[in-house]
């Protein structure tokens, strides 16, 4: 009998992971403008100032690695970021979509934002998730229901992570994280797992660094080298 290889720390490996070096690299406002595609990516999308931008900062540990901003529509571009010691041959891209739903801006850009967004879910087959960002204060949204069929109908792998768990009361996170999870039922691209965090206080944060390294290893076994992430 074979004996199994014994179980990763992904927690672990997302941390060193995350503590690779991180730079924007890119800005794209129409779909011939992206970079070539090359290393796998990863997205993040959300209502407008759901928190996109703080959490990036939060999960590279980087302050101002994007740019946070109290008025929503700030982020009006696909944005992306190189994480590894080599920003040219990075391990992971990640990917700051603009947000959706309200935004201070004219109905025509926001219509612009949202053809970018549809183009690049469909064609990007470097793209392996995209994390909605969707508020724990307030729940799954008309808005967020939206955006999840737009996923579902793009066939592409999404999961869930709610966010300032630090505003919701302890005795309400279970109930929330539960109520998510029934709604995901109805979304056949949904990962059933729902991530909880706060960007503030970093609750959480060592869940969704644990994903994407789980995500990454099932897509290339070899890619947690030690030369590449110790």
């Amino acid at each position: 009998m074979t004996e199994s290889a014994p179980a990763l720390d992904f927690a672990e490996i997302g941390r060193k992971l995350f503590a690779q070096n991180c730079e924007f690299i890119w800005a794209a406002d129409k779909i011939d403008g992206l970079p070539p595609m090359g290393p796998v990516e990863i997205a993040f999308a959300g209502r407008s100032n759901v928190g996109k931008s703080s959490l990036l900062n939060a999960l590279t540990t980087r302050k101002t690695l994007a740019r946070t901003s109290h008025t929503p529509g700030r982020t009006q571009q696909l944005n992306f970021f190189a994480l590894g010691p080599d920003p040219k041959e990075p391990l992971l891209r990640l990917v700051d979509m603009p947000g959706y739903g309200y935004a201070a801006v004219s109905k025509e850009k926001i219509a612009g934002w949202t053809q970018l967004m549809q183009d690049f879910l469909r064609g990007r087959a470097s793209l392996l998730r995209v994390f909605v960002l969707i508020d724990g204060r307030h729940g799954v949204k008309d808005l967020d229901r939206d955006m999840l069929k737009k996923l579902d109908q793009a066939a592409l792998s999404y999961q869930v992570v709610l966010t300032k768990r630090d505003e919701v009361k302890q005795a309400q996170v279970e109930k929330t994280i539960a109520d998510a999870k029934t709604i995901l039922r109805e979304h056949p691209a949904a990962h059933p797992d729902v991530i909880f965090l706060s960007s503030h206080k970093g609750e959480g944060l060592s869940d969704l660094r644990a994903a994407v390294a789980q995500l990454l290893y099932e897509r290339d076994r070899t890619i947690f080298q030690p030369a590449q992430i110790g």
